[in-house]
């Protein structure tokens, strides 16, 4: 089975291209599945179809879902919200602030990600094209087991068992509710649940993510965001995709500085990805709304590929904690190593090499830090950072 995620910043276009990609991975004899967990769903409004909570199929090998995510956090976490309703209102006047505060940011888009764990054991289909919610936040989320297990397998059977036997002495004390054992028990699930899709998506042969961009600054600076911590999170990004580029065939003046505009951030978004591969849909002259349309979208982003198999499969960052800092790895192939120069800024680093340039985002654990050295190893520019600001 392949599962290929979209994600990106809002409004980029990843619904499109989620569903163009499933189409042309269905037209391939794959029984393929199109499933949204963004809560702002529009995928049926790109379809042109009715859909519902339920996988529907649309067309010979193709299914389609907006997944509920009101259903799933219910179904997902239902135990533990009413016990944390119990536990705010127990001193506080009830009120519907309160079962909303029980819902903690990405809970939803994280459950609603989770039922494709149930469609992964079934087997039932060869593709799962996933519309994620902006920015990858979701799949952040799942590196959580990663920092709970050994709480989650050495202190959290102890504790289940003794809440179970002081919950009827300490809850009239408190005056207080404990959680109970069916309480906990949920947490467990959900935490297993959590591993579960956390190996399944991190796994190279089975997952790949891949970002939407448009040919903006704004957006370009956040899809160079996600793409570190997606790196950070050994999630495997396999593809970008520039969407809505103006075409060369425009020749209208009105559009001249649109074309500009384009072609500077199409130089920008190749500094910041490579070598991962880009791929480039243009802007095209009607709505991108219905099976025709998202079919002619799949043709011109795909061409002859198969839009499943796996583009790319190298982690191109690394951040490994050392006794004094940390070490930034970056894989650049095919790079002059003469005449290195790192520029920081802020949160961006800038790389250039030869003629080779190359732009990251820095995640924030590395803002404090400053660059002690760098050297090329292999095919991987290694950069130390250390000595926090404040203590330099």
């Amino acid at each position: 089975m392949r599962i290929i995620l979209y994600t990106g910043k809002g409004g980029v276009g990843k619904t499109s291209i989620a569903a163009a990609t499933a189409l042309k991975s269905a037209k391939k004899g794959l029984k393929t599945l199109v499933v949204s967990t963004d809560a702002a769903h529009s995928l049926g409004d790109s379809l042109d179809v009715q859909l519902s909570p339920e996988a529907v199929e649309i067309q010979k090998n193709l299914w389609a879902q907006e997944i509920d995510t009101i259903h799933e956090t219910e179904k997902g976490w239902k135990k533990v919200q009413e016990y944390l309703t119990a536990l705010f209102t127990s001193k506080t006047v009830k009120d519907i602030t309160t079962e909303e505060l029980t819902i903690f940011p990405g809970i939803e888009d994280l459950l609603s990600l989770l039922t494709i764990l149930s469609y992964y054991k079934e087997k039932k289909y060869d593709v799962i094209v996933i519309d994620c919610a902006p920015t990858g936040e979701t799949l952040a989320l799942l590196s959580f087991p990663d920092m709970f297990r050994w709480w989650m397998d050495k202190l959290f059977p102890i504790k289940r068992k003794a809440i179970k036997i002081t919950k009827p002495i300490i809850e009239p004390i408190l005056g207080v509710p404990m959680p109970s054992d069916g309480v906990m028990g949920e947490i467990e699930k959900i935490y297993n649940q959590m591993d579960e899709m956390r190996e399944i998506l991190s796994d190279r042969k089975i997952t790949s993510v891949r970002i939407v961009v448009n040919p903006e600054k704004m957006v370009v600076k956040e899809a160079q965001r996600s793409f570190t911590y997606l790196n950070l999170y050994n999630f495997n990004v396999d593809a970008i995709v520039v969407n809505r580029m103006m075409p060369d065939s425009v020749l209208d003046d009105y559009f001249k500085a649109w074309k500009e505009i384009h072609k500077k951030y199409k130089e920008m978004i190749i500094e910041s990805f490579h070598p991962v591969p880009i791929y480039y849909v243009p802007l095209f002259e009607n709505e991108v709304v219905g099976v025709k349309m998202l079919s002619r979208m799949g043709d011109k982003l795909f061409e002859n590929n198969d839009p499943t198999k796996i583009y790319y499969d190298t982690k191109t960052q690394e951040i490994i904690k050392e006794e004094k800092g940390y070490t930034l790895s970056l894989y650049m192939p095919f790079v002059e190593k003469e005449n290195l120069l790192l520029n920081q800024k802020g949160d961006e680093l800038i790389i250039k090499a030869g003629s080779y340039k190359r732009n990251i985002i820095l995640p924030r654990t590395l803002l404090n830090y400053s660059i002690k050295g760098a050297k090329f190893d292999k095919e991987t520019l290694k950069v130390k950072f250390g000595g926090e600001d404040h203590d330099q």
